[in-house]
């Protein structure tokens, strides 16, 4: 019981430390900017944001059509909002199992499906993630080594993942578990390597992404702050890849820093900067809590207990099949 309780309030308690801490670094000036603000443009942000979300959907649905199972756009939505919720409190992104059962539940989708389905989600947000920034850095300057490094360490890991994909089908073996994980890449291959799948999906992901960017510039616009497109562009990536590493629930902490860092890099005041990050998270994360509510009432009673299982660290998939 105490192990549970620790492996959600220690990364908790340290996301909102790292937070607090950039908030108090430059409090005074923080308040200037707060006053000056000009509030309509947090509207329009989250605006768009609930856009992004039914654009995900969109996607996801794409992605079980194509391990044939079918659903709404609507539950596929609510799916995502779900286990995104969960994540904001869930560390290391097992928020994510839930689908699991969400689809088996609602689609009668084996476990199987669910998690490839995640897994293809994943792949193609890392990589395109990785390219917008492989795209961007050229265009931005004094940007430090270990940003490209990070970059190209993310499109190398992916370009690792496409290689196995393609192996996949010559794998075989008796053993139960490693069975299971050859029928996975097999259907992650399916969904993602197919010419449809590519050109499908890679366009739905570049959208959802430069719809992320655009919330950012929309909340930067919010305090009069003139930054150049390619610039956001590259602190949603850096925050992004940074965010990938589960050390905070939701990369909460982690994310503002890495934002905040690649603007103040570009000459944003720092208090500018860390107003930016921290409300563009904020905005992202309340619309996904927003969003998580709604979808426990379109799933009904059994979701809230689902939803408790997982925060208690309970899910059990040792069903896999």
């Amino acid at each position: 019981m105490i192990k549970k309780a620790a492996a959600i309030v220690v990364p908790t308690v340290l996301a909102v430390g790292i937070v607090a801490y950039m908030l108090y670094r430059v409090w005074d000036d923080l308040l200037v900017a707060v006053q000056n603000a000009i509030w309509s443009y947090l509207i329009l942000a989250v605006i768009i944001c609930v856009g992004a979300w039914f654009l995900r959907g969109i996607r996801y649905r794409s992605i079980l059509a194509s391990l044939t199972v079918p659903i709404s756009l609507w539950l596929s939505t609510a799916c995502i909002y779900l286990s995104q919720t969960a994540n904001l409190i869930v560390p290391a992104r097992l928020g994510d199992l839930i689908r699991l059962f969400i689809l088996r539940h609602e689609a009668e989708a084996t476990y199987t499906n669910g998690l490839s389905s995640v897994v293809v989600e994943r792949f193609f947000d890392i990589v395109t993630i990785a390219l917008l920034g492989a795209v961007t850095l050229p265009f931005v300057l004094n940007v430090p080594d270990w940003f490209i490094t990070v970059v190209y360490v993310a499109l190398a890991l992916c370009g690792v993942f496409v290689v196995v994909l393609f192996s996949a089908g010559r794998l075989q073996s008796e053993n139960k578990y490693l069975k299971m994980g050859i029928d996975l890449l097999g259907q992650v291959k399916e969904a993602s390597l197919s010419p449809q799948g590519i050109v499908g999906l890679s366009a739905l992901s570049i959208v959802i992404w430069l719809t992320d960017v655009v919330i950012c510039y929309v909340i930067a616009l919010m305090f009069g702050a003139a930054i150049p497109f390619v610039v956001v562009m590259l602190a949603i990536v850096i925050g992004n890849l940074v965010k990938a590493v589960p050390l905070t629930p939701g990369g909460v902490g982690t994310y503002e820093v890495a934002v905040a860092l690649t603007l103040s890099l570009a000459g944003v005041d720092p208090a500018v900067a860390t107003l930016i990050a921290v409300i563009d998270h904020l905005v992202k994360n309340v619309v996904t809590l927003a969003g998580g509510v709604v979808s426990l009432y379109v799933f009904g009673d059994w979701a809230v207990s689902l939803l408790g299982r997982a925060f208690s660290h309970s899910l059990d998939v040792s069903e896999v099949k």
